[in-house]
């Protein structure tokens, strides 16, 4: 195979490899975010808590977490 054609694939290939990386991240965020909020609320349900603070704290380190892993992801 020639080198134009060569590099012309790998072109193609870059983006649909860029596409699926970043895609991916934001099923990882969903993924983070729900697991910490569900282990928040299952806290304040066996707690009986009447304000659900294990569930607001949670989610938000649930956030905290994504968005580190995401700002990792893409500065490499």
């Amino acid at each position: 195979m020639p080198k134009n054609e060569q590099n012309n694939e790998e072109d193609v290939d870059k983006p649909l490899s860029a596409y699926a990386k970043y895609s991916s991240i934001g099923f990882q965020m969903v993924a983070i975010i729900g697991i910490f909020t569900f282990a928040g609320y299952k806290i304040d349900e066996a707690g009986k808590h009447d304000v659900k603070w294990a569930t607001a704290v949670l989610a938000l380190v649930g956030v905290f977490i994504a968005l580190f892993i995401v700002i990792r992801s893409v500065k490499n």
